[in-house]
């Protein structure tokens, strides 16, 4: 306001020296003029003369005014300003919120946003109702449409009370007392793992195992003749089962490497030592197989130096035992070196307080409903108490033994089937036990919770690298069409939609026979995880892609067949079953349901599934090879036929068959024969050592002495998927 005052006095102050000398100027006049007029005009000669002082009045008077007016304007400005600043409405956003979700909290249209985002960063042809907007890109549509900001309490949600359960800091030493050993059972496929097992506990657990191959991991207390008990895991050898090996070494105390004295160290007895190097676990050989006429248990000692398994005879601290898992030769030896390295450990366990625990197996009964096997690390589990593990918890209705025999407690170290819990946890989840059930579905809740803010921040990773990709994609088309015209800019964005929306079709025409939709169902949740971790491996995705649509425990359901119907894809069962009433709705709705007892013939099986989904390989078969001697033409009407002398070299050249013409070993035509004669006579066939002569069907080829012609013919072949998951 001040400078806008100062601007019009110094206007005024300048009009007032113009009015001065004006004045001044028409005096000097009068004063000429006196002599003349003095007389005769008196009154008239006095009005001429303009006092300076009225002018200075009058001006002075116009300047308070006019300070008056801009004053009283400016401040109904600011009030203007300040009420408005007040009405001003306030919009509660979040971020990640999508356009329909801001407009409807700006109670607006959606094309109100997007009209707020025209002529901004981002490009609006790529958004949708339901995209997720950046903070940025919410404030520019706020503050556009006139409102106030008022972000959401997701930072109150943020700092939300921890209601996790966790282990108990380590026992005061004397509370603990003696506990066995956890022993481990870690080798190679079919070097007699399961059999040595079967001995110590003298039962039959091989013979019921599917191909006589351990699938699951079996967890068993074996009473000892000395009286001490031991807990031992068999692990599965199998390749596929890597996951379920490294579980088995991380609950265990000691590990018994298996070893066919006949076969050597093997890819899953390699893979066996680093597990228990991991997991920092002490490791016992038992060297399999000995009664065989062919085992050398000295070469397989010598092997294992190469990966830091050093035996006693060696050097090494690394005890090793000469067994027949089939005869039970030496097994007393073995367990009692077992024995021994547990007493050196001095391992013990604290009984008392709050049970804690690890899931070593889990699976859905359909009596019982979800079932784990577990080993207790810590306290004493009884009947009633309240476990959580992973995001599921249970109440224990009732507690059993390897051999389905209740039991009313379970001590440290010993093996138990637990009954009660409302979901199904998974292998390897750490048991925790809680006061109540209240707290139990709190500490559920928080890590449901927990998990789904981590999805959060990586869904928002994504929102945030996709919105680059389409900035980036913008930019480049806005350098693109920059200097044309909008009516031929307009016309290219046109074609290239049209070309896309083509493309599109024909894509998802191809893509729909391209890929395999599979549900894999389970007996327990290790083999669902091994057959999972095996889907993962999958690299062949250019040929035919892989869809897990669902994976799960248990039978397979009325459920399973609808989603794969939907999906049109293939149910996969492991040790599972699928009632008459389930595959007769399947093969009513066309569902293919493929069940195995063995993990790699389910592999097998899901492998010529894929292939037979691939399109057929067309493959060329040659017939006959000649050789060019010589090269003329012929006169056909008035046009000149290039004709190239032949003589079969190999096989024989069919006229109806297709040809290839290769010089210097690369092949400059394909196609079919105009004409082939022996002598002056059309043939169809010649056989080897006759000459020929033949044209081509494209006149342009210039034949050349020393070329080759090739007579093949193509044949459809069945393709086969490139994928090996290594087994």
């Amino acid at each position: 306001m001040n400078q806008k005052i100062l601007k019009l006095e110094n206007l005024l102050r300048f009009h007032t020296v113009f009015r001065q000398l004006h004045s001044l100027g028409q005096r000097r006049m009068l004063a000429q003029w006196n002599h003349v007029f003095s007389s005769a005009y008196p009154v008239w000669t006095a009005q001429l003369c303009i006092r300076p002082w009225q002018t200075d009045r009058l001006i002075g008077a116009a300047l308070s005014q006019y300070r008056l007016l801009v004053t009283k304007k400016e401040e109904r400005s600011q009030k203007s300003q300040l009420f408005s600043t007040k009405s001003k409405k306030e919009v509660e956003v979040w971020i990640g919120m999508t356009i329909e979700e801001l407009a409807r909290a700006m109670k607006k249209d959606v094309d109100h946003v997007y009209g707020a985002l025209m002529n901004t960063a981002i490009d609006i042809d790529s958004l949708e109702a339901h995209s997720h907007l950046d903070e940025v890109w919410i404030k520019e549509v706020v503050k556009k449409a006139g409102m106030k900001l008022k972000w959401s309490k997701l930072k109150q949600d943020k700092v939300r009370e921890n209601k996790d359960a966790v282990r108990r800091p380590q026992a005061d030493p004397a509370l603990l007392t003696p506990r066995s050993p956890v022993v481990t059972i870690m080798g190679h496929v079919d070097h007699g793992k399961t059999t040595l097992l079967d001995k110590l506990r003298k039962t039959q657990v091989a013979a019921m195992e599917a191909g006589g191959i351990t699938q699951h991991i079996g967890a068993f207390l074996v009473s000892l003749p000395s009286g001490e008990k031991i807990t031992f895991l068999d692990t599965p050898g199998h390749a596929a089962f890597s996951a379920m090996r490294a579980r088995g070494a991380q609950v265990t105390d000691i590990v018994v490497l298996v070893v066919a004295a006949d076969d050597g160290v093997m890819k899953q007895t390699v893979e066996s030592i680093q597990h228990a190097k991991d997991a920092q676990v002490p490791v016992v050989l038992a060297i399999n197989k000995c009664d065989k006429a062919e085992a050398d248990p000295e070469k397989v000692k010598k092997e294992l130096l190469a990966y830091d398994v050093v035996c006693e005879d060696y050097g090494g601290d690394v005890q090793a035992v000469h067994i027949s898992a089939l005869t039970g030769d030496n097994l007393m030896a073995l367990a009692e070196a077992t024995i021994a390295l547990a007493e050196m450990l001095e391992l013990k366990a604290d009984p008392t307080g709050p049970v804690e625990g690890t899931v070593i197996e889990s699976f859905t009964d359909k009596g019982r409903g979800p079932v784990t096997t577990a080993i207790i690390q810590r306290g004493t589990l009884r009947k009633g108490s309240i476990l959580v593990a992973g995001k599921s918890w249970a109440k224990v209705r009732l507690m059993f033994d390897e051999n389905g025999k209740t039991i009313h407690e379970a001590c440290p170290s010993m093996p138990v089937g637990i009954v009660g819990w409302r979901d199904l946890p998974s292998a390897g989840d750490e048991i925790l036990e809680v006061e109540s059930e209240p707290r139990a579905r709190a500490v559920v809740d928080w890590r449901k919770y927990e998990r789904e803010q981590e999805k959060n921040k990586e869904d928002l990773k994504i929102i945030e690298e996709k919105r680059k990709e389409h900035q980036e994609a913008h930019q480049k088309a806005r350098e693109k069409y920059g200097n044309m015209h909008w009516k031929e800019r307009s016309f290219l964005k046109y074609q290239e939609k049209k070309e896309q929306k083509h493309l599109k079709s024909k894509e998802k025409e191809e893509g729909d026979s391209h890929i395999l939709p599979i549900i894999i169902k389970g007996d327990v949740d290790g083999s669902v995880e091994a057959i999972v971790n095996i889907m993962d491996t999958y690299d062949a995705s250019h040929e035919c892609k892989l869809e897990l649509v669902h994976f799960g425990v248990g039978d397979v359901s009325e459920n399973d067949v609808n989603l794969a119907e939907t999906f049109c894809g293939v149910i996969y069962g492991f040790n599972v079953n699928a009632g008459n009433v389930i595959q007769k709705s399947a093969a009513k709705k066309g569902v293919k349901i493929k069940l195995h007892k063995i993990i790699y013939h389910l592999i097998e099986d899901l492998q010529e599934e894929l292939s037979s989904r691939l399109p057929c390989t067309v493959q060329e078969y040659p017939i006959g090879e000649a050789s060019i001697l010589a090269t003329f033409s012929v006169t056909e009407g008035k046009k000149k036929v290039p004709v190239a002398g032949c003589r079969v070299q190999k096989g024989q050249l069919e006229k109806q068959k297709k040809f290839k013409l290769i010089r210097n070993g690369d092949v400059i035509w394909k196609g079919s024969l105009t004409s082939l004669k022996h002598h002056k006579d059309d043939v169809s066939v010649i056989k080897t050592g006759m000459d020929c002569g033949l044209s081509l069907s494209e006149e342009k080829i210039e034949f050349k002495v020393g070329d080759e012609i090739v007579c093949y013919e193509e044949k459809e072949v069945p393709a086969k998927t490139s994928w090996d998951p290594g087994f």
